[in-house]
């Protein structure tokens, strides 16, 4: 299924040299973003490359070259060019800042070349990786991949899979001496719980990964493992400290200027406490979790932040993420500890509502007026007979009119999860026909 245009104008705002192709294809070694990578010298000896949908770092000493993440598999060709255009000297170090699929891969391209960097990351990274491997059906599904070209479908069926790092630290630091300069990592945990950012001090300037990427943090994703909302503020903060002027972000533009990067980096964090204490808040008073969400209410000041638009995520996801890290997964409402189906659910509102073609009625006339809720009476109606024309039809126009609402690609792509549920029944259907 290909992406609608608000999802691909989405993508492209969140993640620059975007490229479906190849967002559907991450560990391709063959499929590339097809764009002429981005170089930008963003101080002395300092680079920022942006071969795809990621961005990468690089830092020249006179000892080798000290690379900061190396894209998606398929960018590896295009940044070996785009490094060697700048630079003859031998590659002396990958830092991983995290082991997602768009950074961490591109690695195999070096190493075929003959280049024999230290591979280096955090501990956390590997279980990271081992995680891929235990659940890589789960994410060649949910992150929408292909699965027909060169690669896997997503890395895990084996452990040819990966560029495992030649050496991992423990703890909150780690510092390098390379060409006689001294180059900090340091761990956080954000996105992920393996993230670490590069300090180099004697240029001003940080490779921070995606603890920085120019929108929203993606501290929510509602179908991926626990983010760290407050620990991310923490590295915000813990960055700002250090009164960069330059800071090369995971995704997005190069950000410059001491008072600009401070500014971001201490909104960042304040929006992203605002959040956790908004929800720990309603948690220890009692309140039941939908209504800590529907009570959540951001500040101008940090909502239209232009650093800081909510191209990706939402920051009501980042508070149902907290609720869950505090609070468990259950919602509170008793009939929903052990539940019937959905289905069966759908199936006794349709009845008690008097046939599906109710729900269908009401659901449409919700439209002008409440679309939230015109969504759950759509899908009750789909739900409770997935063969029925207009419920189908419903659904689908419903569904479309809420992702099509939204400005955040993570909304708009699994909002229209429901139109591939209408698809999937209507081939069933004539499947069992034809049989």
């Amino acid at each position: 299924m290909k992406l609608a245009t608000d999802q691909l104008e989405s993508a492209k705002a969140a993640f620059g040299l975007f490229s479906e192709t190849q967002a559907r294809n991450m560990f391709s070694k063959e499929h590339g973003s097809g764009f002429e990578p981005i170089v930008i010298e963003a101080a002395p000896r300092t680079h920022y490359i942006q071969p795809g949908m990621v961005n990468v770092a690089l830092f020249e000493t006179d000892e080798g070259l000290l690379l900061v993440d190396c894209g998606c598999a398929g960018d590896g060709p295009a940044l070996v060019k785009a490094v060697r255009a700048i630079s003859d000297k031998p590659l002396h170090t990958i830092v991983y800042t995290h082991g997602h699929s768009d950074h961490a891969f591109g690695a195999w391209a070096f190493l075929e070349a003959g280049e024999k960097p230290e591979i280096i990351a955090h501990e956390n990274l590997v279980g990271h990786f081992r995680r891929y491997m235990l659940t890589n059906g789960l994410n060649a599904r949910i992150n929408g991949q292909a699965g027909r070209h060169d690669g896997p479908a997503w890395a895990g069926k084996s452990e040819a899979d990966f560029d495992w790092p030649t050496r991992t630290f423990s703890g909150d630091r780690l510092d390098l001496t390379i060409g006689g300069e001294r180059f900090e990592l340091h761990h956080g945990m954000g996105e992920t719980d393996d993230a670490v950012w590069v300090w180099a001090p004697e240029r001003g300037v940080i490779a921070a990964g995606d603890l920085v990427t120019g929108y929203f943090p993606n501290a929510g994703n509602p179908k991926k493992v626990q983010r760290w909302a407050t620990e991310w503020a923490d590295a915000a903060e813990a960055m700002a400290a250090l009164d960069p002027k330059v800071i090369i972000p995971g995704h997005g533009a190069l950000v410059t200027g001491h008072e600009a990067i401070k500014e971001e980096l201490t909104t960042m964090a304040a929006y992203l406490r605002h959040i956790n204490d908004h929800a720990v808040r309603g948690l220890n008073e009692g309140v039941l979790p939908d209504h800590i969400i529907e009570s959540l209410e951001v500040p101008a000041s940090y909502a239209d932040h232009p650093r800081l638009p909510p191209v990706y995520d939402r920051p009501e996801f980042v508070a149902r993420n907290v609720v869950r890290r505090y609070g468990g997964w259950w919602d509170g409402y008793p009939s929903h500890l052990l539940p019937a189906t959905q289905e069966q659910q759908a199936a006794e509102v349709a009845a008690l509502a008097g046939g599906v073609p109710v729900l269908v009625s009401r659901a449409r006339a919700l439209v002008a007026t409440d679309l939230r809720l015109a969504t759950h009476v759509a899908e009750w109606a789909f739900l409770a007979d997935r063969n029925d024309a207009e419920a189908q039809a419903c659904y689908e126009e419903i569904l479309e009119k809420r992702a099509a609402s939204e400005k955040g690609l993570m909304a708009q792509t699994n909002l229209r999860v429901g139109k591939r549920w209408v698809e999937q029944a209507r081939v069933e259907h004539t499947r069992k026909e034809q049989a």
